[in-house]
């Protein structure tokens, strides 16, 4: 029987990582060094890997995103099975919520990564590779977007969070759990989120920088002032509880609102952003009434990754933006 075939590609981080003179642990692995350490990968699937990075997490940008979601849809076109894109920890929510908008179609892509370097005992990068790999090929994983596989954990892209520096179990979905687990050489689906739709537009090469500010007790707003003069072209707040600010900034934020697009998140762990419970100064409704738009129950850092897309693939209209948040 001819096995599927899956993409693997590697973009580098702690799964690629090895000690260097120095003693800490850079990125010198490629995708084909880390299949080759994976016993039962070749059960699985046949495996392509290509390696067009080897940076740690936090040094992606939305260029190399782009580039990588261009590469994923053209070779889904041509009939492979599912993707897997191998990365550092530290973005992983937010590669795969960025990915979930941009790849197109119903075959599987993961995005995995290890909390552990390739050379420590206990490295988890092998575990979760062959846990990805069952899980692109799974039938069961077809039209869920963009699913993140580690600790043998399954979870849609619009959920995960890491939680945790160092644990393997670092990532949770704190709305729903894991959508599903991988036991026994299968992807045993629990959960059937419902999938954001990728957006349409084309993809512009001018950067349209979105800010993300967290309100803290006493923030006196000084840098909500100062976004304009910075050349941001829309801002994201974090606010306290169910989306709420100091009383005296919620005036800045709707002068703000009247010159760039100003998403409400909350900075809580989990939850929704409110939009009619509260109606004092700087509440939720307080604040939507000055032109802000809610974030729903997308964190500040996926918020943001929205707010990002949208205006990078066209979408400037306060009303179009809106409607893609309510989407979520």
């Amino acid at each position: 029987m001819t096995l599927p075939t899956v993409l693997m590609i590697s973009l580098g981080g702690t799964i690629t990582m090895t000690r260097n003179a120095s003693g800490g642990i850079v990125p010198t692995l490629d995708a084909n060094d880390l299949v080759c350490t994976v016993p039962g990968l070749d059960t699985v699937a046949q495996i392509e890997t290509l390696s067009p990075f080897r940076k740690p997490g936090a040094s992606l940008t939305f260029d190399d995103l782009m580039a990588v979601a261009t590469l994923i849809n053209a070779r889904l076109a041509s009939g492979i099975a599912g993707a897997v894109v191998i990365q550092g920890t530290d973005t992983i929510e937010e590669t795969a919520f960025v990915l979930d908008r941009l790849v197109r179609g119903d075959a599987p892509v993961v995005v995995t990564g290890a909390m552990r370097g390739a050379e420590a005992a206990g490295a988890d990068g092998p575990a979760n590779l062959l846990a990805s790999a069952i899980t692109a090929v799974s039938l069961d994983a077809r039209g869920r977007g963009v699913l993140v596989v580690l600790n043998d954990e399954i979870h849609a892209a619009r959920f995960v969070q890491k939680s945790h520096t160092a644990l393997p179990s670092a990532f949770r979905s704190p709305l729903c759990g894991p959508v599903a687990l991988v036991i026994e050489g299968r992807a045993l689906f629990q959960l059937d989120p419902r999938r954001a739709p990728s957006l349409e537009g084309e993809w512009s090469n001018e950067e349209r920088p979105v800010a993300l500010l967290k309100i803290g007790l006493g923030d006196d707003g000084r840098l909500i002032t100062a976004l304009p003069s910075l050349g941001f072209a829309g801002v994201v707040i974090e606010g306290m509880g169910a989306g709420h600010v100091p009383a005296h900034i919620a005036p800045l934020l709707g002068t703000i609102a009247e010159q760039m697009p100003v998403v409400l998140a909350s900075r809580a762990e989990t939850g929704p952003s409110f939009t009619q419970t509260y109606a004092f100064p700087g509440s939720e409704v307080d604040l939507l009434g000055r032109g802000l738009i809610s974030a729903g129950s997308l964190s500040g850092l996926k918020a943001r990754l929205l707010l990002s897309l949208l205006l990078r693939t066209g979408h400037h209209d306060r009303t179009q933006i809106r409607a893609a948040f309510e989407m979520n």
